[in-house]
């Protein structure tokens, strides 16, 4: 598990954000409350910096899962499915419950976001011990 393999992690990870978000776009423009334009998309959506920023956050996320991976002996696909999927539902997916419960956020935002926090986790640490 090498630097290729956490710039392949984030990739992935990234990219299956791009699908949970598309496939629940407006569900999630409604939760979150964003500024939508006038063509029904957020209204910041032609500024590069979110996207920069969300991928650089991949490669964070992989970097730090290749590192735990690395020490705690997950060297399979299934133990890195597993081990990502319990980063994302058990760490992840409640820190943003409790910031989301303090800051009066919805539901419906949580779970989405949570979602995406834990399956994007699993698919990382798949993608991780895949090769």
């Amino acid at each position: 598990m090498g630097l290729l393999n956490v710039i392949v992690a984030a990739v992935a990870g990234f990219g299956f954000g791009a699908i949970w978000y598309s496939a629940l776009a407006r569900q999630w423009m409604e939760a979150s409350g964003v500024l939508v334009g006038a063509d029904g998309r957020p209204a910041n959506s032609s500024d590069p910096m979110p996207y920069v920023m969300g991928f650089i956050a991949m490669l964070l996320v992989a970097g730090m899962m290749r590192h735990v991976f690395a020490l705690s002996g997950i060297d399979t696909i299934g133990k890195g499915l597993v081990s990502g999927l319990g980063i994302g539902l058990f760490l992840a997916a409640p820190w943003l419950l409790v910031c989301y419960g303090f800051a009066g956020r919805s539901r419906k935002l949580t779970l989405i976001d949570g979602g995406y926090a834990t399956f994007g986790s699993a698919i990382i640490g798949a993608v991780l011990t895949a090769f």
